[in-house]
């Protein structure tokens, strides 16, 4: 059996994780898709140092913001500590806030046809000149629950659901619900939701990141806009989505007041708790 736990940003699965170690001698592994990148562990509310000695832990920080990591690299990664874990005698348990990572582990990826050169061209030409919002626009037309179902902030899986729409006629959402694969494991999973009541889960993540700033993000953010700069991490590449990662950028450049970037920063992050508990309900069928 693989232990889960799932949650939305700041409802402390982290420290949940930790005491499910501790009284099950467990292997703690990532499956959030921002904590496994090393340039941002501040801002991705990685495990600190002292909560990774107390316990192992595996998929963070590992891939350089100059990569772009997919579902099924991180699949790979997570089987291949799955069977370690297993090997070793302990107990594997995933965390992380990433639900398509983990929803694509437990029942297999989604066969959806290749899309042709010429549709996904089509889309990026679109995306360049008038944004995602006539994307987004067609998929509401299209399907409005398709449309809710998926990050409108991701240009990459907006851009992605317009393709599959276009080629295909029928939407992403309708793809993913058939046609799946097989899962790629055959482990039995027991997921767990880590939650919080509203206004507590707002409160935790607005004093989550006054308590990053003061602890060095700016520095953190900095670092990595400098790498941008200097051509090493493409402007588009998925790290660059960290919540609150772009308007501390802006701020750093002077071109917004740090009371503005701050806010919206938490803004970005209380909307993305707001997506996970929605897929919560819709992918996991957990009543919130």
């Amino acid at each position: 059996m693989v232990k889960i736990l799932y949650g939305p940003t700041a409802s402390g699965k982290s420290a949940a994780a930790l005491e499910y170690a501790a009284q099950n001698n467990a292997v703690i592994i990532n499956a959030d898709a921002m904590q496994c990148y090393r340039d941002l562990p501040l801002l991705t509310a990685q495990p600190d140092a002292e909560e990774q000695n107390a316990a192992p832990h595996k998929l963070y920080g590992f891939i350089d913001a100059s990569r772009n990591i997919i579902v099924t690299d991180w699949m790979d990664h997570a089987i291949a500590e799955l069977k370690k874990s297993f090997s070793e005698n302990k107990q594997p348990v995933l965390v992380g806030g990433t639900g398509f990572y983990l929803k694509t582990l437990m029942e297999g990826l989604s066969d959806i046809p290749d899309v042709p050169p010429e549709v996904r061209a089509k889309a990026e030409n679109i995306y360049e000149e008038a944004g995602l919002e006539p994307l987004i626009k067609d998929l509401k037309r299209h399907n409005a629950a398709d449309a809710e179902s998926i990050d409108l902030h991701n240009s990459r899986r907006v851009i992605r659901a317009w393709e599959v729409l276009q080629h295909t006629g029928r939407s992403l959402q309708d793809w993913q619900k058939q046609n799946k694969t097989t899962p790629p494991t055959d482990y039995e999973f027991e997921i767990e939701l880590i939650t919080r009541p509203r206004e507590e889960l707002i409160t935790r993540i607005h004093t989550r990141f006054d308590h990053m700033i003061e602890n060095g993000l700016l520095e953190e953010v900095e670092a990595l806009s400098e790498r941008i700069d200097r051509g090493e991490v493409a402007e588009d590449n998925l790290i660059i989505k960290a919540h609150g990662f772009r308007p501390l950028r802006v701020y750093l450049k002077g071109e917004m007041p740090l009371e503005e970037a701050i806010t919206r920063a938490k803004t970005e992050t209380r909307q993305y708790a707001k997506r996970q508990m929605t897929w919560a309900r819709q992918q996991f069928g957990f009543q919130t």
